[in-house]
């Protein structure tokens, strides 16, 4: 017994000697009050989107009409209904990595996850992707909002009226994704950074 003891030990000793050791975070003062407010919200604007895909997904009639309504109906309900499903759950998946940007999972990652769990975030590997996706979003709602908008509305097959006004409003929070993203990865930035100098 006492050998079956003595080996458990020695082979946790020479486990944690293998592993390679997990560096602590670096003291990085809290994130302001106004980015916690803006990743919440960045976090939220995909949700009104998210919701609206989703109940056309499901066949629900949202406004289409003619040959545009028929192709929908064709794989909704099916495997358009997947592809809604899964394109709203990804869309908010990634709009809430923005609350990784200024809470302590940004700073070190949860232990559950594989590989990675447990170690500090390097800044820059949060960074890069964030200001690249904040610039993506904020150039697509630029553009829907100068023009793209209302030539996608102005297909004959478009949602009218009432219809047309939900669609919108589902989508119009959208334009504030990119833009609140980029201003809450420009403070994660100076939070992080500063301490690494």
């Amino acid at each position: 017994m006492s050998k079956l003891v003595i080996n458990a030990r020695s082979t946790a000793h020479r486990a944690e000697a293998a592993a390679p050791p997990v560096k602590p975070a670096p003291a990085v003062p809290p994130a302001p009050r106004w980015a916690r407010l803006a990743a919440k919200a960045a976090a939220l604007t995909t949700v009104p989107s998210g919701l609206w895909r989703i109940v056309f997904g499901f066949g629900i009639p949202v406004g289409f009409t003619g040959a545009t309504a028929a192709g929908f109906g064709e794989h909704q309900p099916g495997w358009g209904t997947v592809y809604c499903v899964v394109l709203s759950a990804l869309t908010e998946a990634l709009a809430f990595l923005t609350l990784g940007l200024v809470r302590p999972w940004g700073l070190v990652a949860p232990r559950w996850i594989p590989l990675i769990g447990g170690r500090r975030v390097q800044p820059l590997a949060a960074i890069v992707p964030a200001l690249l996706g904040s610039v993506v979003l904020t150039g697509l709602s630029t553009a829907a909002l100068f023009g793209g908008w209302a030539r996608n509305l102005a297909e004959p097959d478009s949602p009218r009226g009432f219809a047309a006004v939900v669609m919108t409003l589902a989508y119009l929070p959208l334009v504030a994704w990119g833009p609140l993203l980029g201003a809450v990865t420009i403070d994660y930035a100076r939070r992080t950074l500063r301490r690494r100098r």
